[in-house]
């Protein structure tokens, strides 16, 4: 429409000038003294040869017979359905004594070559420029004006071979300008061009902010959507920057490679309307999990489009240019109704997913604004070639374009804070568990004390009820009773010292802020308690119940030293582990110690903890726990302590062997090697324990 615009000012600028001209076929221009118009018509005067096979040379062109068809020329766009590939002839005889200096203007074409002839000498090349081979920097504009010199007296015959490669041709219409009257024209251009130019380059400026801000929101917080819409705005930003090689005389930033806006001229219709939008709409409304059949569809028509891009690029390598025309009409229409099925079903599931209305209002103004471009080209240019001028956008498909920026960039900013709500919300929530468990801390430690208490008394009581009998026949049975209350009050010890060590841990967490591991160290921590209690209440276990707690245990170390940590309970097959029991709470204080000091070796970067069953006899259990740390005689070193410091657990598991031993007339025995001090290339320590079955 614009160019029509322009075309119709061309014409009222200079009906004053051809207005009386005789439209009669002429086959010389004839000038003289009175010849001075500022503009001319010259469809009366030019001839045209048709070279559809695309073979004729300038030398076979000059002694060919040339005929009058105005039928090739048009002041509009239009489609011809096929290679435009013309020459025109034009011959000038300049009757006045003083030289004839005009230009010929007939529209910007893809190539075209402008020849002179002399009378009895072969034509030559003067000019050669186009849209697919002009590289004339920022003033190429200036080269579509051919210069028409006759000297005084002479005759001259010029040639403009026209290659329209692009079924789209522009605006075919040959006029003769003075240097004053093509001066004015330009300016006229100018001033048409820049109006359109200017709202490209506000476009451009509002879709690097957009670029600008999703890349920073991605910075911020990695999201896949963030990147497609990113890659999005930047195949717009590229798209539209390269229109402005289509507004004559304006600024252009890629005039070095004027074939770049063929390459992203449907490619880029079909990347940015096509392939971002559907990547884009996967990851923004996470299809995955809320409507799979719908995530498959938009993978599949993706991966599709991405093939016809590549497909219509190398077209465009073989010179086919209407072949992306017609895949992208194919294209659009086939989408159509799919694209108002997926809007309709997206609309009714808007009320439980808020960021499907972003994604749906945004989708629907680009929606609209294609269909209403697309409707104001089609009676100018016809169905199919009106999709191929959806390249030169009209401002409706521009304010198009920047609504569902603006509705898609709002939509990641909801995103955003829903994010961030969630977030809140589960520091809350730990917050909340975190001052659960430390009440829960608070009650244990109560319950403990009022446990060692009661056991303290009645162990009192007992003894002074067994002092005052002073009969031979109840010592046994006092011996049995204080042995059993002295193991409880063993177990009452045990008990806080590993709750204390799980919730340094769990606290740790917290700090770091690491809430997941957190959550899971909870979880397993309150199976541990329960176990505990349970297992204080019992002095026999079986040995499966043990590995299941020993398990539990090491993993939640291994959460706590950040996967620096590797273990293995190996159990000798022949073992029926769900029959076979052992002393409750007996290996816990060996394989916690040999965690606390086997992780601290500086020459092992990961530590490793190994746990054997063996059955080394018929009725004796062989326990082995192995690490690979600094040993017993380096860790006193290191911490100072005294020579035969022996860590609290190990000691109350060492009285509870003995307890045992003497309780139920057992042989537990317990060995604890120091490998570093045998061998120096060797490091940690090793506990055997060897427990017969009653």
């Amino acid at each position: 429409m614009k160019r029509i615009i322009l075309m119709l000012l061309l014409y009222c600028y200079t009906a004053e000038s051809f207005a009386n001209v005789d439209r009669t076929p002429v086959d010389t221009l004839i000038t003289d003294a009175a010849f001075a118009p500022a503009s001319m018509d010259l469809r009366p005067y030019i001839n045209i040869i048709s070279d559809e096979q695309q073979q004729l040379t300038i030398a076979q062109v000059s002694r060919l017979a040339f005929h009058h068809d105005e039928t090739v020329f048009h002041n509009y766009p239009k489609n011809n359905g096929q290679v435009n590939n013309c020459w025109l002839k034009l011959t000038v005889k300049n009757q006045y004594n003083k030289p004839l200096s005009y230009r010929l203007f007939s529209g910007w074409h893809d190539f075209m070559y402008w020849y002179s002839q002399a009378p009895g000498s072969s034509p030559q090349l003067l000019m050669q420029t186009g849209l697919m081979l002009d590289n004339g920097g920022v003033e190429r504009w200036h080269h579509y004006a051919f210069n028409v010199q006759v000297p005084p007296g002479e005759v001259r015959t010029f040639y403009l071979h026209i290659i329209n490669k692009s079924y789209n041709e522009n605006a075919l219409m040959p006029f003769l300008f003075s240097t004053e009257g093509y001066a004015l024209f330009r300016d006229q251009q100018l001033d048409i061009y820049r109006k359109e130019a200017v709202v490209i380059q506000v476009l451009l400026g509002m879709l690097m902010v957009f670029f600008s801000i999703s890349i920073i929101n991605y910075i911020q917080l990695p999201d896949k959507s963030y990147i497609y819409f990113a890659a999005y705005v930047l195949g717009l930003i590229l798209f539209f920057a390269l229109r402005l090689e289509s507004k004559p005389y304006q600024l252009s930033f890629f005039h070095r490679w004027p074939m770049l806006k063929y390459y992203w001229d449907i490619p880029g219709l079909l990347f940015c309307f096509y392939l971002m939008y559907l990547l884009f709409g996967n990851a923004f409304l996470n299809l995955t999990e809320r409507y799979p059949f719908m995530e498959r569809v938009f993978t599949w028509v993706a991966a599709i489009v991405g093939g016809l891009i590549i497909f219509c690029m190398y077209c465009i390598l073989e010179e086919q240019y209407h072949l992306p025309t017609i895949i992208y009409s194919y294209v659009y229409f086939l989408t159509l109704i799919p694209l108002l099925a997926v809007f309709v079903a997206l609309a009714r599931r808007s009320r439980h997913h808020p960021l499907v209305r972003f994604f749906l209002y945004g989708s629907v103004c680009l929606y609209l604004a294609c269909f209403g471009s697309f409707l104001m080209h089609v009676r100018p240019l016809g169905l199919l070639s009106a999709l191929g001028e959806l390249a030169a956008p009209t401002m409706l498909l521009i304010g198009g374009v920047l609504l569902q920026a603006m509705f898609f960039l709002a939509g990641l900013s909801y995103r955003n804070k829903l994010v961030h709500l969630e977030r809140t919300r589960t520091q809350e929530l730990l917050i909340k568990q975190l001052n659960k468990n430390k009440e829960l801390q608070h009650k244990l430690n109560e319950q403990l004390e009022e446990l060692v208490k009661e056991q303290t008394t009645e162990i009192l009581r007992k003894k002074q009820e067994l002092e005052e009998q002073r009969k031979i026949q109840l010592e046994t049975e006092y011996d049995k009773k204080l042995t059993e209350i002295e193991l409880k009050a063993i177990r009452a010890q045990i008990n806080p010292h590993f709750i204390f060590n799980c919730l340094n841990s769990i606290q740790l967490f917290v700090m770091q802020r690491d809430y997941e591991y957190a959550q899971k160290y909870l979880s397993d921590f309150s199976y541990l308690i329960r176990k505990t209690l349970d297992f204080s209440r019992r002095n026999f276990i079986s040995l499966a119940d043990e590995i299941t707690y020993l398990n539990t245990y090491l993993g939640l170390e291994k959460m706590r030293f950040e996967n620096r940590m590797e273990y293995e309970i190996v159990v000798d097959p022949v073992i029926a582990t769900a029959e076979l029991e052992i002393p409750a709470m007996l290996l816990q204080p060996y394989v916690e110690n040999a965690v606390k000091h086997g992780m601290t070796n500086p020459k092992q970067p990961t530590g490793q903890l190994s746990i054997y069953f063996n059955q080394v006899a018929s009725d004796m259990l062989e326990c082995i726990i192995a690490d690979n740390g600094i040993g017993i005689a380096r860790s006193k070193s290191l911490r100072m302590l005294p020579k035969h410091h022996q860590s609290s657990g190990m000691e109350i598991s060492q009285n509870r062997a003995e307890l045992l031993n003497k309780m139920y007339n057992t042989e537990i025995h317990i060995e604890i090697i120091d490998r570093s001090s045998d061998d120096d290339s060797d490091s940690g320590t090793t506990v055997k324990i060897l427990i017969p079955q009653l």
